[in-house]
């Protein structure tokens, strides 16, 4: 998990004297081994969608409104019946004992203190249960449906009863894709660390190498035939709302909606899946279009600042998922650093909407974004 020689010390670390999530970026480089920093950083083939992602997110404009009283602002949202104090989600990010010794208990712990929703991945180094034990605070699970369908019906029930509020279904690695940057810096799970959720498959199976060499393109542990009616399976074995993540076709939303989901995740998995596909960002608002408000629409994407949330926002977002920066805020100050890292995003949304002239996450439409290709504003607020 680290590299043979010390980490750099960083035990008097002021996190207060941090100021952005690429600190934390560049802090965590001397925390981690190469192999660590490179899986967790590098994105697929040329890595031209992890570019776009925040290339797109910059390329946007705000147009702030000015004139508003904006002596009290709310960064309320309410999702599935219950209200969080703010819009930000942590990503569900596979073998977070990479990054720190106590892994998702430890982001955990800073998610709890932060206020924010944590979604525990599939492939965690801690079990759902061992997780949902460590807090009162609501959990989601993300599930990747395993080529045994069995298996798959099992793990749901088990998020359920452990106390999980919702499933994340993520469904856009149906196969293996070139993350050449991470093979090169040869990642494998270290010994000692498993897909701890998965053990009942037995052990070769829950450490099975983590991308097979050669011509295998399959994964022995994501299963490569998921279509829509897994989603109609899957809402018929769970009382838990289904999220599907990974949608980055309007049809393909559609058709989610139509075999029962409850949620539309608009993500390309920041990067790692396939390459030249759009930006995320990019994608939302035809996300949003389509879905028309029927049910809530989740993001993630290249999200470092807070501006980046109230774009987000803007173009339809109903709540928005952070990955990549809190596993360096992990890494860097442990429960401290994850928690610091939300604090960050949360109180720069906060100030872009007061500098905006909104007071409230409702109000924020496409009118504070500026049409720059064309020199006007879009004045109309999304339907």
């Amino acid at each position: 998990m680290r590299d043979d020689k010390p980490p750099a010390n960083h035990d008097d670390l002021d996190l207060d004297s941090i100021r952005s999530l690429d600190e934390f970026e560049q802090l965590s480089k001397s925390r981690l081994s190469a192999m660590a920093y490179e899986y967790l950083t590098a994105g697929v083939a040329d890595e031209t969608t992890l570019r776009e992602n925040r290339n797109a997110l910059e390329r946007l404009r705000l147009l702030p409104r000015g004139l508003v009283d904006v002596s009290r602002i709310s960064t309320a949202v309410t999702l599935f019946g219950r209200q969080h104090e703010s819009p930000l989600l942590l990503a569900p990010c596979a073998y977070q004992k990479l990054f720190h010794p106590e892994g998702e208990l430890e982001a955990l712990l800073g998610a709890t203190r932060a206020g924010v929703t944590f979604i525990a991945p599939c492939f965690a180094t801690v079990t759902l249960e061992d997780t949902a034990a460590a807090t009162s605070q609501p959990l989601w699970f993300q599930l990747y449906v395993n080529p045994d369908r069995a298996f798959t019906r099992e793990l749901i029930q088990r998020a359920e009863t452990a106390g999980y509020e919702a499933l994340v279904v993520t469904v856009d690695v149906p196969v293996n894709g070139p993350r050449d940057r991470e093979l090169r810096a040869g990642f494998s799970l270290p010994p000692g660390l498993a897909r701890a959720n998965l053990l009942s498959l037995g052990a070769a199976l829950a450490s099975a190498p983590h991308r097979p060499g050669g011509r295998d393109i399959y994964s022995v542990v994501r299963a490569p035939d998921v279509t829509a009616k897994d989603i109609e399976w899957i809402k018929s074995v769970t009382r838990m709302p289904v999220i599907v993540k990974g949608l980055l076709h309007p049809d393909a939303a559609e058709q989610a909606l139509r075999h029962g989901a409850d949620a539309i995740y608009v993500s390309n998995h920041g990067g790692r899946s396939m390459d030249t596909v759009p930006a995320a960002i990019e994608v939302l608002p035809h996300i949003v279009r389509r879905v028309a408000g029927a049910k809530p629409v989740l993001f993630d994407g290249g999200v470092r600042r807070g501006s980046d949330v109230f774009k987000a926002l803007a173009l339809g977002a109903d709540a928005v998922a952070v990955g990549r920066p809190f596993l360096h805020g992990l890494a860097v100050a442990g429960a401290a650093g994850v928690a610091r890292v939300v604090e960050i995003l949360w109180a720069e949304l906060a100030m872009t909407m007061g500098l905006a002239g909104t007071t409230s996450v409702d109000a924020i439409d496409e009118s504070f974004l500026w049409e720059s290709t064309s020199g006007t504003s879009r004045h109309q607020p999304r339907a």
